[in-house]
């Protein structure tokens, strides 16, 4: 799937109030300090409506195009080969990248080992089941034959978190005026009908093994008397 139909997608009067929902829950999920390291794997170039980019100094954007805000420090690589050090970030966004990532999983690895213990990721997908998304897609022909396969159901994600280690904090659900924050999982399929996109916050958890060593039982030195 090519990237631009979500930047055509946000020409669109939905995809305009789409946007504008995204950047709220961004904005409410960047909660690590100014002095901390800070990821995004996609450009959007309207990164200012949820971080003040000459603020927080330590924000990255990776994007193959070079998009994204200025004020950002760029980096030109491919998410399923970051060049960063292993732990040194605190906090990785995801916006829209997953459904035009080819290596997808080998790319969500990547920022599990990119992150912190402790650190959070928040990811943007659209809504594997929105008619409205799948009516507006199918208008560019010339994309039509890629969009299935690139997909991403709620489920898919939240498995990939759990496989990953990552324990969900946190799911919001846009739809077609507003969008609804869930503390924990999503709701019922039936509720996420009319949503266009959702996003999900997590936290990653390391846990250690402590290893089980043998209990020796010695030898009585008590005399014992018949």
């Amino acid at each position: 799937m090519k990237r631009k139909f979500l930047f055509t997608l946000y020409q669109t009067p939905r995809g305009k109030l789409l946007k504008t929902m995204e950047a709220k829950y961004l904005k409410r999920c960047i909660t690590v300090s100014c002095k901390q390291k800070q990821l995004q794997i996609g450009g959007l170039d309207w990164e200012d409506e949820f971080v003040d980019c000459s603020l927080y100094q330590n924000y990255v954007i990776l994007d193959d195009k070079g998009v994204g805000n200025a004020a950002a420090l760029k980096i030109n690589a491919k998410a399923y080969n970051l060049p960063i050090q292993t732990e040194s970030m605190d906090l990785v966004i995801i916006p829209h990248m997953m459904e035009f990532d080819a290596h997808r999983f080998q790319a969500m690895r990547e920022v599990h080992r990119v992150l912190k213990p402790g650190g959070e990721l928040v990811i943007l997908n659209f809504n594997s089941i929105s008619l409205y998304l799948r009516f507006q897609f199918f208008l560019d022909i010339k994309l039509s034959d890629s969009w299935r396969s690139h997909f991403m159901t709620r489920s898919r994600v939240t498995d990939w978190l759990k496989l990953l280690n990552f324990e969900v904090l946190n799911t919001a659900e846009f739809g077609l005026d507003s969008f609804v924050i869930k503390q924990g999982g999503f709701t019922s399929i039936a509720k996420s009908l009319f949503s266009m996109a959702y996003g999900v916050k997590a936290v990653k958890r390391q846990y250690s093994f402590i290893p089980l060593t043998p209990v020796t039982q010695g030898k009585s030195k008590l005399a014992t008397t018949v």
